[in-house]
């Protein structure tokens, strides 16, 4: 197996950086590196713009208890980020996201959902709830 390239590199950079600012809450630093045309992708947002995103989605990271990058596999001009992520309440999930980066901005994230879990056992999501972190009662 070869040395990851200078731009390999640099984009796995661009992707951590944007997760640890998420994770630490720094959302200068999330702007910083999240680029003026950016679109995001989930199960409950059709390419949302970049105002949407803060506006909709940064506020849930103030829920997380931990948020572990558990790998990063660069892809081209992308990557694939999994991570775990448990919630104050106890509720944890893993992710997928794929994050398309151009000069060390991230222009695109299309998150994929995993299930969720607490205290170790399956939490079945309402298909409505936010950003599926909303455990069916």
């Amino acid at each position: 197996m070869g040395d990851i390239s200078s731009k390999a590199r640099d984009i796995e950079a661009a992707v951590r950086a944007c997760f640890e600012a998420f994770r630490d809450r720094r959302r200068a630093d999330a702007e910083a590196v999240i680029a003026d045309g950016f679109t995001f992708t989930s199960p409950y947002d059709d390419a949302i713009d970049r105002a949407a995103y803060f506006e909709r989605c940064w506020p849930n990271g103030d829920r997380f208890a931990g948020f572990d990058i558990e790998r990063v596999a660069v892809d081209g001009d992308a990557a694939f980020i999994t991570y775990l992520a448990t919630l104050a309440d106890g509720t944890s999930f893993r992710n997928t996201e794929y994050l398309t980066v151009k000069d060390g901005q991230v222009t695109s994230v299309n998150v994929y959902f995993g299930p969720t879990y607490r205290n170790g056992r399956f939490v079945a999501q309402k298909p409505s709830s936010q950003a599926g972190l909303d455990p069916v009662p």
